[in-house]
């Protein structure tokens, strides 16, 4: 039984939802990252707590807070009110905050351990160079931490693609609007239609598969480059 129009709807919109996500999290991650891991403030603990939280937090505990905070009553309904962007539940928008918040530390931890490796000898050289911290950063950092680059990347986006508890809490079950792959999956078992629930899940273990192998094979040849780069 090959899979229905709601279904390609439902993956499109996951595949949409992964990739803004990820997008977003390497522009705010990759900052926050360089920062946990060069930091000797006081405040690295409770930020690197913070980000961690979804590690250990049930998702439908993060998605209803984020619902009371992104509802019309709430302070970022407030906000978004004010800037004339309405509200954020029940929408593609809300996904993607709801995403970011509970993705982050799949993206931010491996950044912070890919830059944490490089240490403070390479960029002392390319100081002595006469190199910027932005050229230390551009030149050095980011060619070394590829790895790290790689890895958030592919868990991010693998992490968005298979979330439910969040994105049932804030976006709901809107055809074409905010039914993920994951809502989808359990509206076929929901309603005991289980051929399209095995060929849809099938499809997405196959998906997954071929990610995390990506991440395998490009996180080797990614760390012999890195190697590479260090001698």
């Amino acid at each position: 039984m090959p899979l229905s129009a709601a279904d390609w709807s439902a993956i499109s919109l996951s595949l949409q939802l992964a990739t803004a996500t990820t997008g977003i999290l390497l522009l705010l991650g990759t900052p926050l990252a360089w920062w946990l891991a060069r930091t000797g403030s006081w405040l690295k603990g409770p930020v690197a707590a913070i980000v961690a939280l979804p590690l250990v937090l049930p998702p439908t505990v993060i998605g209803f807070y984020l619902l009371i905070a992104m509802s019309p009553s709430g302070p970022v309904g407030h906000l978004t009110e004010a800037l004339g962007l309405g509200t954020l539940p029940f929408t593609f928008r809300g996904l993607v905050v709801g995403s970011v918040c509970y993705s982050m530390p799949f993206v931010v931890q491996p950044l912070q351990n890919a830059f944490t490796v490089i240490g403070q000898r390479p960029l002392e050289m390319a100081a002595t160079l006469r190199a910027n911290t932005w050229d230390q950063f551009l030149h050095v950092v980011l060619p070394m931490a590829a790895p790290g680059f790689v890895s958030a990347s592919v868990l991010g986006f693998a992490h968005t693609l298979g979330e439910f508890g969040v994105v049932l809490m804030i976006g709901g079950n809107i055809p074409s609007q905010t039914r993920v792959v994951s809502v989808q999956i359990y509206d076929h078992v929901e309603a005991l239609d289980y051929a399209e629930a095995h060929w849809l899940a099938g499809s997405m273990i196959l998906f997954s598969f071929l990610i995390l192998l990506l991440l395998y094979l490009t996180s080797g040849k990614s760390a012999a480059d890195s190697l590479q780069l260090r001698s």
